[in-house]
């Protein structure tokens, strides 16, 4: 922990560094709104760094993320707001307070045979969501359930955790079942609309978002993370396509050259040995390799 410590110091003297008179021009020019795109970009390296298993590449990711933090701190501290000091009191701070299953009020950790402690990583989300509220209703801020949701999450993401605070307050569906119907019942409508020339663009985009918000309810029932799927599945059309593209190639083709019934068959044919792999591969080894193998 020390070494960590030394460390952080040692990259907010390098940010106060690269900021100051004597640093780096385009550091100084920067602003909270300019790093807005930094810190998603970021963020989402880490995700991929993850989903790729890359286990060096995920320990540079996670400097790279904290770096975006202590950016937007020192631009803070330059203008008396606050410094990065005062982030990490803050979150330490409230970590504490909304873990009173496993912190005492003094911050000393409750005995292991305490009745304090969560029994399950259920009862500890309760826990946690009722702290929240008693902290939103000591500063007097009106209780909003999907007002706390970010507005800068991905759509989808967004969609999904609008879905699953709503289901909080009991406003869902029984069943997964239950939004295949809703699904349905929205794709009839895109449908009636799209094949209507009267429509206008405004009322197609508003049937597709309701088609998608429906789709992110049903990821949230069948207990599967939207984001995640989506983006297995854009990997794996982007492995497809190449392999179409090479595929198409020995046989002196280039997708410009090539026919719509050209590129479907070597579709098939490139699905094809990809199932033929993975049922070899299941055959030797009944453990998925890797999150492609379930596809």
């Amino acid at each position: 922990m020390k070494n960590a410590g030394e460390e952080f110091i040692r990259l907010v003297e390098l940010m106060s560094t690269l900021r100051s008179p004597q640093g780096c021009p385009w550091d100084r020019e920067q602003t909270w709104q300019s790093l807005t795109h930094y810190v998603l970009e970021e963020a989402y390296e880490v995700v991929d760094a993850i989903d790729r298993g890359d286990v060096s590449a995920l320990k540079e990711e996670i400097g790279d993320h904290i770096f975006e933090g202590v950016f937007l701190a020192q631009i803070a501290a330059e203008t008396g707001q606050f410094t990065v000091a005062d982030s990490l009191r803050s979150v330490t701070d409230k970590l504490v307070g909304r873990h009173p299953h496993v912190f005492q009020e003094d911050g000393t950790v409750h005995d292991e045979t305490s009745k304090s402690r969560a029994p399950s990583a259920e009862a500890a989300l309760a826990r946690w969501n009722a702290r929240k509220a008693e902290e939103r209703e000591a500063a007097g801020k009106t209780p909003a359930t999907l007002g706390s949701v970010p507005q800068s999450l991905p759509a989808l993401l967004r969609a999904f955790k609008i879905g699953h605070r709503a289901a909080g307050a009991r406003f869902d569906w029984p069943h997964a079942a239950d939004v295949i119907g809703k699904i349905e019942e929205e794709v009839a409508e895109l449908r009636e609309t799209s094949m209507n020339e009267a429509e206008n663009a405004a009322r197609t985009e508003e049937e597709m978002g309701d088609l998608l918000f429906a789709i992110a309810n049903l990821s949230r029932k069948l207990g599967v993370d939207p984001e995640a799927a989506l983006r297995r599945a854009n990997d794996k059309f982007v492995r497809r396509f190449g392999a179409m593209e090479r595929r198409l190639a020995t046989k002196g083709r280039t997708l410009e050259s090539s026919s719509l019934e050209e590129m479907e068959s070597a579709w098939e044919e490139v699905k094809a040995d990809e199932h033929t792999r993975q049922h070899a591969a299941t055959q030797t080894d009944v453990t998925p390799r890797s999150p492609d193998d379930l596809s």
